[in-house]
């Protein structure tokens, strides 16, 4: 295994509210501005020939924030789908939705829908939204569809092992997550691809997502070279 191939980028978008907050502008604003670095890091990954981007842009615990904010979420994302869907297609840019995505409100979930249908098959890179998503409420997901294939005779219990699992989880057709990145200063991975994520290089930044630039991008994916990746292997000395 080549572990200094960077294949999958993973990025948890933090930090919204609060650059709104040092500029005593609604959250929504600064949810405005993050839509508009996820504009300016997608086009970079796609230049830089990146396979796989995959971005925590609502999570099932989001739910519970103000009911004005999360139809301000909703609207963010319908506009951004619509103004985008071109772009990805001319670029070659595969969409893909992974969480809970029967949560989403239909005129949310339309829209989106198009957008995956519509660039599906495109080879030049993958864009996952995470949606509605949580890693614990993947993990339960998968374990149903397991469950269901077992009852079904479909599936004997001691066939389950870990490739089993990971072919019934929401990103079963992506590769595991090389470089996770979370922006705004926090230090965990707030319930983000846990799964897929056991053995990223895990980076994290002060910088708020709407300041999020490409050279930053550039200066994680350097960090991420520099590493030494032995996935719990001895790293061979000589």
């Amino acid at each position: 295994m080549d572990g200094q191939t960077l294949r999958h980028v993973a990025i948890i978008m933090d930090g919204n509210g609060r650059w709104a907050g040092l500029r005593g502008l609604p959250r929504l604003a600064g949810h405005r501005q993050g839509a508009a670095a996820v504009q300016r890091v997608v086009s970079h990954c796609r230049e830089a020939g990146l396979r796989y981007l995959t971005l925590f842009a609502f999570s099932t615990e989001n739910w519970g924030r103000p009911a004005l904010e999360v139809q301000g979420l909703m609207e963010l994302l319908v506009r951004f789908l619509a103004e985008q869907e071109p772009e990805l297609r001319g670029s070659s840019i595969e969409l893909a939705a992974i969480g809970d995505l029967d949560r989403l409100p239909a005129r949310a979930r339309r829209p989106l829908d198009r957008a995956v249908a519509s660039t599906r098959g495109a080879t030049g890179m993958r864009l996952t939204l995470a949606l509605s998503y949580g890693g614990h409420d993947e993990i339960v997901r998968a374990s149903r569809r397991l469950a269901g294939l077992v009852a079904e005779g479909k599936l004997r219990p001691h066939d389950i092992d870990g490739a089993a699992f990971a072919r019934a989880l929401d990103t079963a057709d992506t590769p595991p997550v090389d470089l996770l990145i979370r922006t705004g200063g926090e230090r965990r991975l707030s319930n983000f691809l846990l799964w897929q994520a056991a053995y990223a290089e895990l980076r994290f930044t002060d910088r708020l997502w709407p300041d999020f630039a490409p050279d930053d991008l550039d200066d994680a994916v350097a960090w991420f070279h520099d590493r030494r990746r032995t996935f719990g292997l001895v790293e061979a000395v000589g």
